[in-house]
């Protein structure tokens, strides 16, 4: 365990006092909810430990006793302070990985859903507040670098790179119909929906220190191209929601608040927002969420040639150019939301400070690949093939 923030070997920290509920209470509700579930629980109130990553909904671990005969389980929650209820629905979330998990896999077991009311009641919350708890999935979960004492060859970085992208072509492979999920979606219309439905999130969203995006928002309207297909998308897929195996296999996907059923390279695009170069101006390496600058890895080009290869479906500079551009003013999008509520301090995180800061490199990065590609939507400088 690290003494100077309290960490354990998965990340998980002391709770933040905001974000803190009663573990006696959870536990007799699990008890009650989940006894027959998988094996039976040590006796105990479980130790409860944060997720840092918790800018959106919030994620705790729930411990109970020591291996071997210890358990740990999961749980998620939505933030405190007004939200929009599409962004932090819990029984939709929960519901997605319970359909998935007998025709996709890669997703953790459910163990109880608490609707809101319940939910209001255990976590002496306000109004609203749903949660639910899964099992832990063991394994590795990269963050912005490798674990201490991880190392990756290139060789490992490029198939690793390349397991990620084969794993969302398998998710967009998945039958909605088969699973029960065909309902998530709301027909035609996904991209023109999507484009109208962030910039009016962002309107809403917007404090005086950040940028309007009015050039970006009216590109992208006039740009938008008809929809490329229908299929279940994840919408938030990068290394710190995937879970790998000791063989750099995909074990298992995370956090699918975002999920639903629409365009694959919307989906795509969000991959590749996300997706920081070793090459890439140092501003934009300071937003890197995840290895991707590491030798070896794929490039954004790359991303897409390796996608398109895939699934056979050829993907245009232009096309290239949209989607990777809409995934970068939608994660501003999100940005601002998370900064809205810690500058009406509805939230006290003090790593949301810095948020308008990376709103407005944002807007900045997305005017430059509009006007001229600079984000390398199609060009695959420092590329490692």
């Amino acid at each position: 365990m690290s003494e100077d923030r309290g960490e354990d070997r998965d990340g998980a920290r002391e709770v933040r006092a905001e974000d803190a509920f009663d573990a006696a209470a959870v536990d007799a509700w699990l008890r009650e909810h989940a006894a027959d579930w998988a094996q039976p629980f040590p006796e105990g109130v479980p130790e409860v430990r944060q997720f840092p990553g918790g800018a959106s909904n919030l994620t705790y671990q729930l411990t109970w006793g020591e291996p071997p005969g210890g358990r740990q389980l999961i749980l998620r929650r939505p933030p405190r302070g007004v939200k929009a209820k599409s962004a932090h629905d819990m029984g939709r979330e929960h519901r997605i990985q319970a359909a998935l998990r007998p025709v996709f896999g890669r997703v953790p077991r459910m163990a109880a859903y608490a609707d809101p009311a319940t939910g209001e009641q255990i976590l002496g919350a306000e109004s609203g507040t749903e949660f639910y708890v899964m099992e832990k999935l063991e394994g590795t979960i990269l963050r912005q670098d490798l674990p201490a004492g991880m190392s990756l060859t290139r060789e490992q970085a490029r198939t690793l790179s390349t397991r990620m992208i084969d794993t969302l072509v398998d998710l967009h492979d998945v039958d909605v119909e088969t699973a029960g999920l065909a309902d998530l979606g709301r027909g035609p219309g996904y991209v023109a929906r999507q484009v109208t439905g962030w910039t009016d999130r962002y309107a809403r969203a917007r404090t005086d220190d950040v940028g309007d995006f009015a050039e970006v928002a009216a590109w992208l309207a006039a740009e938008q191209p008809p929809d490329a297909g229908m299929c279940l998308i994840h919408n938030d897929y990068r290394f710190d929601n995937v879970v790998l195996g000791p063989d750099l296999e995909v074990v298992g996907l995370l956090d699918w608040e975002l999920a639903t059923v629409g365009d694959p390279l919307m989906d795509l695009g969000a991959v590749v927002a996300y997706w920081t170069q070793g090459d890439d101006d140092e501003m934009f390496q300071l937003f890197r969420r995840q290895p991707t600058h590491l030798p070896g890895m794929l490039t954004r080009a790359q991303v897409w040639d390796h996608y398109a290869a895939r699934t056979g479906r050829a993907v245009g500079e232009g096309e290239r150019i949209f989607y990777e551009a809409f995934g970068l003013f939608r994660l501003a999008v999100i940005a601002q939301q998370i900064y809205y509520r810690y500058v009406h301090k509805q939230t006290t995180n003090p790593s949301f400070a810095v948020f308008g800061t990376v709103v407005n490199e944002l807007q900045a990065r997305c005017e430059r690949l509009i006007a001229t590609g600079d984000g390398n939507a199609t060009r695959a400088q420092g590329s490692s093939a």
